[in-house]
């Protein structure tokens, strides 16, 4: 298989990079792009479902996902990364934007973004948790889950207090 380097493969499959851009904005799912420090930096420290995440944990879960990072200038000022089979389900996770850049409308053209990637099409289930941002969800289609009595979960909560 000829692999260039605007290509990523996940898990046998190649998928062509995405960079799209608006104003001085860009969302690239290159990851070479990533910015590791800026976004241990900020999930460890501000991102309430994973502080004090170790850095080794960041890396390993964007080798392992579909991610989608938000840059200003080149520096990275958002994130998201999906974790899917690109079948059937797929898990939205990690959503950030730095809050300088906030009230911007860059958090509903991150989801837009995602929402229309074309390896994410045709799924029967997209899930989510979020604390604190369900109206901007909310204007994507989601809804809270409907049958919670399914939904089990094993939730290691302080699991990042000992890394």
């Amino acid at each position: 298989m000829l692999v260039n380097s605007n290509s990523i493969i996940i898990i046998g499959l190649l998928v062509e990079d995405i960079i799209v851009y608006k104003d001085d904005y860009c969302i690239s799912t290159d990851k070479s792009k990533l910015d590791l420090n800026a976004m241990h930096g900020f999930l460890s420290t501000q991102a309430y479902w994973c502080l004090n995440i170790p850095f080794d944990r960041i890396k390993k879960s964007t080798e392992n996902s579909l991610n989608f990072g938000l840059y200003y200038k080149n520096q990275q000022i958002g994130y998201a990364r999906i974790v899917s089979d690109f079948s059937t389900v797929a898990y939205l996770a990690d959503v950030y934007v730095l809050p300088e850049h906030r009230g911007k409308g860059l958090s509903k053209w991150m989801m837009n973004t995602i929402m229309s990637h074309p390896e994410l099409q045709g799924l029967r289930k997209w899930m989510l948790l979020t604390a604190d941002a369900h109206g901007l969800y909310k204007q994507f289609g989601w809804k809270e889950v409907s049958n919670p009595d399914r939904y089990m979960e094993i939730h290691n909560k302080d699991i990042y207090k000992n890394d």
